[in-house]
C-alpha cells in the first residue's frame, strides 16, 4: 500500500477530493481527511453524527475514529471532532485521525514525532513533508490522505493533486521565507483571528 497526501486550503476542495476518491475505487475506510475547524467553518454541517466525546478513548484503544463514528453515507458522513496538539480543534475522520489521536496517547506511535506528523511518517510519508502538511492544518488547512494499492495509486494521486491543491514545496518554501523550520506540536494553536490565511496564497494550478 502507499500513501497518497494532499494539503487544500478550502475545506469544499477537500471535501470533493474524498468524494472522487471514493468513486475511484478507494475504500473510505483507507481514507482520512483533518481539518482545521478554530474558526468554526464547518459550523454549518450537521453534528447530530459527529462523536464528541470518546473517539480518541476509542482510537487509542484500537477501535479507529472510522469505527467510533463511521457510517454507511462514506468517510464524511463519519466526521468527529478532537483537539491535535499545536494545530487545535479540528474535525476529522478515518485512519490518519484515529492513529494521530492514538500517538498522542503512546498508543500507536510515540516520542517526539508523535500526532499529526508521526502518523504521517508512520505511513510512509517523508518527515520533512509531514511538518508542511501538519503545519498546513495548523494554519487553516485541510488534509486529505489515502491508502491506495499500485493499481489506483496514478488515479489517487492525480485527485489529490487536482487543480485547487496546494503545491507542496511552494507551499515549504514560503513557510520558510517566514523564517519556519517544522511543525511545533508545543506552539500555541492558531485563533480564529489568525487562520486562514494560507488560503490567500496562490494554489497549485496545473
Amino acid at each position: 500500500m502507499k500513501t497518497v497526501t494532499g494539503l487544500f486550503d478550502n475545506y469544499d476542495d477537500a471535501s470533493d477530493a474524498v468524494g472522487e476518491l471514493e468513486a475511484s475505487g478507494v475504500p473510505h475506510s483507507d481514507i482520512s481527511i483533518v481539518a482545521n475547524n478554530a474558526d468554526n467553518r464547518l459550523d454549518h454541517t450537521d453534528t447530530s453524527h459527529m462523536d464528541t466525546s470518546n473517539a480518541a478513548d476509542d482510537a487509542a484503544g484500537g477501535a479507529g475514529l472510522g469505527a467510533v463514528v463511521g457510517g454507511a453515507g462514506g468517510l464524511l458522513a463519519g466526521l468527529g471532532l478532537m483537539a491535535i496538539p499545536g494545530v487545535g480543534p479540528v474535525v476529522a475522520a478515518g485512519w490518519l485521525a484515529a492513529t494521530a489521536v492514538g500517538a498522542l496517547s503512546g498508543a500507536v506511535v510515540g516520542g517526539a514525532a508523535g500526532g499529526i506528523v508521526g502518523a504521517l511518517t508512520e505511513s510512509g510519508v517523508p518527515e520533512n513533508d509531514a511538518h508542511v502538511y501538519a503545519e498546513g492544518v495548523r494554519r487553516g488547512g485541510t488534509l486529505v490522505t489515502a491508502r491506495v494499492d499500485d493499481a489506483l495509486e496514478t488515479e489517487a494521486r492525480r485527485i489529490l493533486s487536482q487543480t485547487n491543491s496546494v503545491n507542496l514545496e511552494q507551499r515549504r518554501s514560503e513557510y520558510q521565507a517566514d523564517g519556519w523550520t517544522r511543525f511545533d506540536a508545543d506552539a500555541d494553536a492558531y485563533d480564529a483571528t489568525t487562520i486562514g490565511r494560507d488560503g490567500a496564497r496562490d494554489v497549485n494550478r496545473i
